[in-house]
């Protein structure tokens, strides 16, 4: 099993999401509400994998790495969307256990690096990245 970690990515592409007000023509207003819904998002997605990752459920587990993976790129978080690039892999890979063993050794070897990831991200989304370009 990949240890999950993708350190070397930053956290939030601070130009990412000034790319992102500069494609839309709305602006700051647009970018705010695109990761204002990320953020309100994020809770329910982290809910959905790891409930699938603990119910042994592996079509659920990678349509939620993936809707995670996504979402994240979406507003530049790089460092989770690695995670759940990492995990994808992981769920992808052979399968040397059962699934009901596997996932749910995924589900606590992944637990702690995207739930500091995410609450990472939510801080530099709503702090460091917002107010610098807002």
């Amino acid at each position: 099993m990949k240890i999950p970690a993708t350190p070397e990515r930053p956290v939030v592409d601070k130009a990412f999401l000034l790319e992102l007000g500069l494609e839309r023509e709305q602006g700051d207003g647009c970018r705010q509400v695109f990761v204002d819904d990320f953020i309100a998002g994020l809770p329910r997605r982290m809910d959905r994998l790891r409930l699938a990752l603990s119910t042994a459920d592996p079509a659920g587990a990678l349509d939620a790495a993936r809707a995670l993976k996504v979402a994240s790129q979406m507003v530049g978080a790089e460092r989770l969307a690695g995670l759940m690039l990492d995990l994808e892999e992981e769920l992808r890979g052979p399968a040397y256990e059962a699934e009901t063993i596997r996932l749910p050794k995924l589900a606590v070897a992944f637990h702690t690096p995207v739930n500091r990831c995410a609450m990472r991200t939510i801080d530099h989304l709503n702090g460091q990245y917002i107010g610098a370009l807002g």
